[in-house]
């Protein structure tokens, strides 16, 4: 590129080969074309991952790779947002898909309005195969753009993020809010949001703009305590800083928190992830949910939800 692109899209990805092309492919067909796509290659090691990111960098000069050492979202996202040279940056997941709008619709918001350094939409919740699960929102809707911090800060944030790749904010705020933190390993997003809400306003395009599948393996039952307890120390450290006072010994607990690898629960954890899905999609199709159910069961022959609900997803309305 001659200049700097008006619009930074930044996506980390690790092993995620299988699910790369429909979420290019989605970027590169925005209505607005005026941006960057800046892949980080978080270490992958699958044999489909970087031949894909290469073939997509050799025909379109916009993809941008970053290939790097193998270190978590986190660092990858800070890595590539220090990279970015656009005045927005667009946040995206390996995997998900945003709609052809969505660059042009969030642009628009923020050029309108000068006091608003982040944006979202309304994201729509797939299974592996796009089967619609559910819609999510976030809050406040509201006709401009709007005020997070709450009158007494132990509320936390009065509003919600329908999904982390569905925001696109202001390289300035993100700057001067300093960024992701690499303390945070998970719940990065929301740390980041605390801090960009106490300088700037909000605001939600009341549109599906985004759609984000949801992955068995990716509904991790090892990680769920950790990720509650990061949740509260960027919570903590929010009302650390609305009360004036030191928020390092809450980063410090944050950075206490990491994956932890048990082997032994990989099949129970397939299995959750399996019938997670298929609980959402029986309210919604019954007939499809069923396979699900028939995945979970194969992790684990013994899972009497799964064998109760794939009897009853038979007898439902929603045939």
């Amino acid at each position: 590129m001659d200049s700097a692109p008006n619009i930074s899209v930044v996506m980390s990805t690790c092993n995620n080969g299988k699910e790369l092309r429909p979420s290019i492919d989605s970027v590169l067909s925005q209505t607005f074309e005026d941006f960057e796509f800046v892949i980080i290659n978080d270490g992958s090691r699958d044999p489909e991952t970087r031949p894909i990111l290469a073939e997509y960098a050799g025909r379109d000069l916009r993809v941008r790779v970053i290939e790097k050492e193998n270190q978590g979202i986190t660092m990858a996202l800070i890595d590539g947002c220090r990279r970015a040279q656009g005045s927005y940056i667009a946040r995206m997941d390996a995997g998900d898909i945003m709609v052809p709008s969505r660059l042009q619709q969030q642009k628009m918001v923020l050029d309108q309005y000068p006091d608003a350094g982040f944006v979202s939409c309304w994201t729509e919740f797939c299974a592996p195969e796009w089967e619609h699960l559910w819609i999510a929102k976030g809050k406040p809707e509201n006709a401009t753009p709007v005020d997070l911090l709450p009158a007494n800060p132990e509320q936390g944030l009065v509003g919600d993020i329908s999904h982390h790749g569905s925001v696109m904010f202001r390289k300035t705020v993100y700057d001067s809010a300093g960024g992701y933190r690499w303390q945070f390993y998970y719940g990065q997003d929301w740390d980041l949001w605390y801090r960009m809400a106490q300088i700037s306003k909000y605001f939600i395009v009341p549109q599906v703009l985004y759609k984000a599948r949801i992955f068995p393996q990716s509904i991790s039952m090892r990680n769920v305590k950790q990720q509650k307890k990061m949740a509260e120390m960027s919570r903590s450290a929010f009302i650390a800083r609305m009360g004036g006072q030191d928020e390092s010994p809450f980063l410090l607990k944050a950075a206490e928190y990491r994956p932890v690898k048990h082997r032994e629960m990989k099949r129970n954890s397939l299995e959750a992830g399996y019938y997670f899905i298929a609980e959402n999609l029986r309210h919604n199709d019954s007939r499809r949910s069923r396979k699900y159910f028939i995945y979970a069961i194969r992790e684990n022959i013994f899972s009497m939800r799964s064998w109760i609900r794939l009897i009853q997803s038979f007898n439902h309305k929603k045939n």
